[in-house]
């Protein structure tokens, strides 16, 4: 395994992966996101940022249901399948290169929405901090931050994980193993082998580092009211009567930028 110590590896989308993930979650393919974030934002006054927009898998679809939505993503490969993406569609390409953690703009947001649970990709908590605050400061008076987080029974999980795609004369294959579980920082640490298969032959493979931090829902209640939001919601794999319910996998936040 490559040292840690640079998080040159961590989370960081290369060529295969990159093509996975989109072979994996094309544009418009919805886990009830789609659905749900289009409701919430429907009648918000102002612009809309998706910070970690990917390959624009939720923001063409709010693009071509006529919102007013723009995006950034740290990978340079996912950032470009987004514009093709959005060129294919006649629709202009509002996807920019940032991080979260420098991204900058001259306008505010009406809200910033961030599906899929990327936020976790965050692994510092006062990083996470800054980041929110970040995010607080970009808003509107009155906008919305909302954003997904997976729930913290994914600590436990620990099995292996094998997946592949044909695409033509392709065979992307994926290997995921759980190589480190921190229940005190709530972090795992996954390694992601993707390869590239023609004719039976290797063509290229790819090693990724996958770090996540996972979240308590009160925990991420007061890290939200200590970045400055005001009002703070939650909501249970996309649905809004059923906040707390039962072995929910994902929850949606939802915090108001003070007026």
């Amino acid at each position: 395994m490559a040292d840690r110590k640079d998080g040159a590896m961590e989370n960081a989308y290369g060529t295969l992966a990159s093509w996975v993930y989109h072979l994996d979650k094309p544009i418009g393919r919805s886990f009830g996101d789609i659905e749900f974030y289009r409701d919430r934002l429907s009648g918000c006054i102002g612009p809309i940022l998706e910070p970690g927009a990917g390959n624009g898998r939720v923001l063409i679809p709010l693009l071509e249901a006529g919102f007013d939505i723009r995006g950034f993503d740290a990978s340079e490969e996912m950032v470009a399948y987004c514009r093709r993406e959005c060129d294919a569609r006649g629709l202009p390409s509002p996807v920019d290169i940032a991080r979260f953690e420098d991204f900058e703009y001259e306008t505010r947001f009406g809200a910033i929405i961030i599906p899929a649970g990327s936020f976790q990709l965050i692994t510092e908590p006062r990083q996470a901090l800054s980041v929110l605050e970040r995010f607080r400061k970009a808003l509107l008076p009155g906008g919305r931050l909302i954003l997904d987080l997976d729930a913290l029974a994914c600590l436990a999980e620990t099995a292996l994980a094998a997946r592949h795609w044909q695409t033509r004369d392709d065979l992307l294959s994926l290997v995921e193993s759980r190589v480190e579980t921190c229940f005190q920082r709530q972090t795992t640490l996954s390694q992601l082998r993707y390869e590239h298969w023609r004719e039976g032959r290797l063509v290229a493979s790819e090693i990724q580092l996958f770090h996540l931090r996972l979240w308590g829902l009160l925990e991420f209640e007061l890290a939200l009211r200590s970045a400055g939001f005001v009002q703070v919601d939650v909501f249970a794999d996309y649905r809004t009567e059923s906040a707390l319910a039962p072995g929910a996998s994902i929850f949606t936040f939802e915090a108001v930028a003070p007026s």
